[in-house]
């Protein structure tokens, strides 16, 4: 696809301008999400979901009529959202109230012979409800963290394994911490974008923890044979930026067509209004260039700088 020029690049000797882009990233990601909020799933954050639908032309049901509605049986802290029932082919809404432990039989015949009695000409009918306990969504947020940490440990443990000769532990450790600013690209696009953190964030991250994984393994492999093959005539940051080099085309035109992949993706779920592909294409997009710079730019030469701090000290 890309053909690298000859011409090796400086990303050792530039690793410091690399370290404070990433810095100024991650300070401007955490603002972010103060400023705009942190919107967690109901998933996450427990709550109740409730599905109706309606006969007539989409939007004949008048959406803030609902909420009132739903707001005198529920009480407050609700949303009323339009939703395309694909099974039943009709029009219909969603009423999701968070916090709460849960909606009664009662009030729930009490909240649909209401909308039934205002919208009597529009054969409202409920659909579904789901109910998720707040220590439960709080209970599989907590889990979704621990697998992500306990992959992160794993990968540290089969880097200081396969790449012992060169300081595997350490070259590990490093490769996670550049993951991490890839997670933190990943949380920063849901923020920015208003989507909330939902199971959807939590395969995204796995997903680019992988795949970005993946990228620097092949970097590290390539300083191992570099490291063999120059042995003292070459210092370990002139090896380093010779291995990314020759890898340099690699992780381009893979990254390249990893994304170019998840374009087409969106754009059919753009056209065909599929939110729940959209809410985990468009973050691997994200994740996917973050992956790759953080690769290229950040694993290795944080590793070279711990790795020289220490030849120092």
């Amino acid at each position: 696809m890309f053909k690298m020029k000859h011409k090796e690049i400086g990303f050792v000797k530039n690793r410091k301008k690399f370290f404070i882009f990433s810095t100024v990233l991650m300070l401007a990601i955490i603002i972010s999400s103060f400023v705009f909020g942190v919107d967690l799933d109901i998933r996450f954050k427990g709550g109740t979901m409730v599905d109706y639908s309606y006969a007539g032309e989409q939007g004949a049901v008048d959406l803030e009529q609902v909420s009132e509605i739903a707001s005198d049986v529920l009480g407050s802290n609700l949303t009323v959202e339009e939703k395309f029932n694909k099974l039943t082919n009709q029009n219909g809404f969603e009423i999701t109230l968070v916090d709460n432990d849960g909606v009664s039989s009662e009030v729930q015949g009490d909240l649909t012979d209401k909308l039934q009695e205002i919208f009597a000409d529009q054969d409202i009918k409920q659909l579904s409800i789901t109910s998720v306990n707040p220590t439960m969504g709080k209970e599989f947020f907590i889990k979704c963290m621990v697998a992500v940490l306990f992959g992160s440990l794993l990968m540290i443990l089969y880097i200081g394994i396969r790449f012992r000769k060169i300081g595997g532990v350490s070259a590990g450790f490093m490769a996670v911490v550049a993951l991490l600013h890839d997670v933190m690209v990943v949380f920063g696009t849901f923020v920015v974008f208003r989507m909330p953190l939902d199971d959807s964030f939590i395969a995204v991250v796995l997903t680019i923890l992988g795949y970005s994984i993946n990228s620097t393994i092949v970097i590290y492999d390539r300083i191992r044979e570099n490291k063999r093959l120059y042995g003292s005539t070459k210092s370990l940051g002139e090896v380093v930026n010779i291995s990314v080099n020759q890898t340099l085309a690699r992780s381009v035109n893979t990254s390249v067509a990893t994304i170019l992949s998840m374009v087409v993706v969106c754009i059919v779920a753009l056209i065909f209004g599929v939110n729940s592909i959209l809410s985990f294409a468009f973050p691997i997009i994200m994740g996917l260039i973050s992956g790759a710079y953080s690769s290229v730019c950040l694993a290795s030469e944080l590793w070279v700088t711990w790795k020289e701090k220490r030849e120092k000290a």
